[in-house]
């Protein structure tokens, strides 16, 4: 089954606080592994100041699962890393190529 639904995530960081972002984005990805429900889960940078993370999921309860999960829980622990709250929105998938 392929996955055909994600989130995809804006995070602004605060001024000055860019690298932590950084290390707060490879911290997240380690928190994966215990989310059978994610499918794929990327953490990237836009530019100096604006990151995303873009996540996949077969099914809707694995999407709410994550979305109340323990990502959530450091986004929200950790906010004085971001100059607004995260944007976080649902999206169906329409196309899809992983892999070789």
């Amino acid at each position: 089954m392929s996955p055909k639904l994600g989130f995809l995530v804006t995070l602004h960081a605060a001024r000055g606080r860019e690298d932590d972002v950084v290390a707060f984005l490879e911290a997240a990805e380690r928190l994966m592994h215990a989310e059978p429900g994610t499918k794929q889960w990327f953490g990237f940078r836009v530019d100096a100041t604006t990151f995303g993370i873009f996540d996949t999921f077969d099914t809707e309860p694995d999407r709410d699962t994550h979305l109340h999960g323990e990502v959530r829980k450091a986004l929200e622990a950790h906010a004085e890393l971001f100059d607004r709250p995260p944007v976080i929105a649902p999206v169906d998938l329409v196309g899809l190529k992983v892999g070789s």
